[in-house]
């Protein structure tokens, strides 16, 4: 088969090696990928969110199958556009609907989604400009800290955690009237805050049936201990230890189950990734957002645990056939570690060479905001390299990629030194 994958991160670094571990795929076009996809890959220019672009693309490469990797062309409705152009039917594509996409295009869908399928979530309210004194009255009646979330897509900015009430009235009224996050805070979900600890669970579904990949716990915070602003991952460990026999029955009975259950009542196309954001508060799964694909830098712990293979299962999940397929997974723990920019996530500067890659033979090195610049590979984002291990536990696999980390160097490279610890 002819693939096209869609992205250009470490997740989609960690798709494009997975992916190209079947003997099904003959072709893997990533567009526009990075410095590591196209060591393994060919590279397309294209613009993922150009449909038109994509589909004369699709179209020129005789492509079977479309594999989308963020969230982006998905909420804008790329599956539907395959489906309803009689050129593109044939063509599979792997990602839900434009509604099915909701789930994380609006926090408000997801959350009455969560409490029509009686799925365990926190309480909350959604407010717009208009009704910004009524959300300041809401948020009287909650205990702190206070939880706001765009309704819309914030690149994973959009969430506020907050102490005080002040603080929580006046964050409110900069989401929905100075607009802090644009058109996505439009609209504000505030929630009552959960205690606990997080967690998430992958889901790989047809519509019909589903199989739960492993799980994985990130860290999003830019300092040690947790602390800072947020990211878009420092990195990852899986599987989560405190993820026993007991507590994995309840997430697949009450969540996952129901999940899947509600799409089909809902008459929801989806045929691709569920992401469920979990939290464990005293045992008991709740859940805190969805998203409609992997999450980075989970990918890149839980590819290396999928022994089974990906293009496989894609192509069951086009057919409605998942049900078929039995999953395998890799014993050994797999933990990574993500450099990132100096600065980040606030401003921070690319260019930087990458030195250093060649040297690492205990780990997996996938790339992120990497390009290739002449023959050099230099830094291209935030988040730059993902440093994946294998071990008998987590404890080995994150000792192993520490130390691949003390071989590679860029200009202000940062990462945190603690991933795991909690654990």
């Amino acid at each position: 088969m002819i693939l096209l994958l869609l992205g250009s991160g470490g997740r989609e670094h960690a798709l494009a090696w997975k992916m190209l571990q079947s003997s099904k795929c003959s072709t893997l076009f990533v567009a526009p990928g990075n410095a590591g996809t196209a060591t393994i890959a060919q590279n397309v220019n294209l613009n993922i969110t150009d449909f038109q672009d994509i589909k004369k693309f699709v179209l020129q490469e005789k492509v079977n199958m479309v594999v989308v990797g963020p969230e982006d062309p998905l909420v804008l409705g790329i599956y539907d556009f395959f489906k309803n152009d009689p050129k593109l039917q044939q063509i599979s594509v792997i990602g839900p609907s434009k509604k099915g996409a909701l789930l994380e295009g609006s926090k408000e869908f997801a959350k009455e989604f969560l409490v029509k399928h009686n799925i365990p979530t926190a309480k909350y309210a959604s407010f717009t400009k208009e009704t910004v004194e009524d959300g300041c009255d809401f948020l009287n009646t909650l205990t702190p800290p206070y939880v706001l979330k765009a309704d819309g897509l914030a690149a994973g900015k959009g969430v506020l955690i907050l102490s005080t009430l002040e603080e929580a009235k006046v964050e409110l009224r900069n989401m929905l009237v100075a607009e802090k996050f644009g058109k996505a805070s439009s609209k504000v979900v505030i929630e009552e805050f959960l205690d606990g600890i997080e967690l998430s669970c992958f889901v790989l579904t047809d519509g019909k049936s589903y199989k739960i990949l492993p799980t994985a716990k990130d860290y999003k915070r830019i300092g040690e201990g947790d602390t800072g602003l947020n990211t878009g991952g420092m990195g990852a460990v899986s599987p989560v230890p405190f993820a026993d026999a007991v507590l994995l029955e309840k997430i697949e009975t009450r969540i996952v189950k129901p999940t899947i259950d509600g799409l089909q009542k809902d008459n929801i196309e989806y045929k691709g990734f569920v992401f469920i954001g979990l939290i464990n508060v005293k045992g008991e799964p709740m859940v805190i957002e969805y998203n409609v694909r992997m999450g980075d830098p989970e990918t890149e712990v839980v590819m290396p645990r999928l022994k089974s293979d990906l293009v496989a299962l894609f192509e069951a999940i086009s057919n409605e056939e998942l049900e078929k397929m039995t999953l395998e997974i890799d014993e050994r723990a797999a933990t990574t570690v993500m450099l990132v920019s100096g600065g980040y996530p606030e401003d921070y500067e690319k260019g930087k060479e990458i030195t250093g890659i060649e040297a690492v033979t205990d780990s997996i090195v996938f790339h992120a905001g990497t390009k290739l610049e002449a023959d050099k590979i230099v830094s291209n984002g935030g988040r730059v390299l993902a440093i994946t291990s294998y071990g008998v536990d987590f404890q080995e696999a994150i000792g192993k990629s520490y130390q691949s980390i003390e071989k590679l160097h860029f200009d202000k490279m940062y990462f945190r030194s603690d991933i795991g610890k909690d654990l």
